[in-house]
C-alpha cells in the first residue's frame, strides 16, 4: 500500500549532512519526496512511497547520520500524490 509522510525532525540536524543522508536513504528504497532546512534548525522530510519503505525511511530519521543528534521527530500521514517521482532537495 502506497503511503505519503510529512516528517519534522528536530535536534543538531542542520550542517551536519542530515538532508545528503536523508536523500540517500530515501533513493535507496526508490521513495518520492524531498526534504529542506527550516529555519528554526529543524528538517522537514516529505516522503511516499510503499508503506514499510516509507516507515523505515521514518526510523532512518531518528538515526540520522553519525554527526547529527535527533531529539524528536513528528511524523503525519499526509495523501498520496498519483504522480510523484524522485527525492530530492528543496531550498
Amino acid at each position: 500500500m502506497e503511503k505519503r509522510i510529512t516528517a519534522r525532525v528536530k535536534g543538531l540536524v542542520q550542517g551536519v549532512g542530515f538532508r545528503m543522508f536523508i536523500v540517500r536513504e530515501a533513493s535507496s528504497r526508490n521513495l518520492s519526496g524531498w526534504t529542506r532546512n527550516l529555519p528554526d534548525g529543524s528538517v522537514e522530510i516529505e516522503a511516499q512511497g510503499p508503506s514499510g519503505l516509507v516507515d523505515e525511511l521514518v526510523s532512518m530519521a531518528h538515526v540520522g547520520p553519525s554527526r547529527s543528534h535527533v531529539t524528536s521527530v513528528t511524523v503525519r500521514e499526509t495523501p498520496v500524490e498519483p504522480d510523484a517521482k524522485g527525492f530530492r532537495f528543496l531550498y
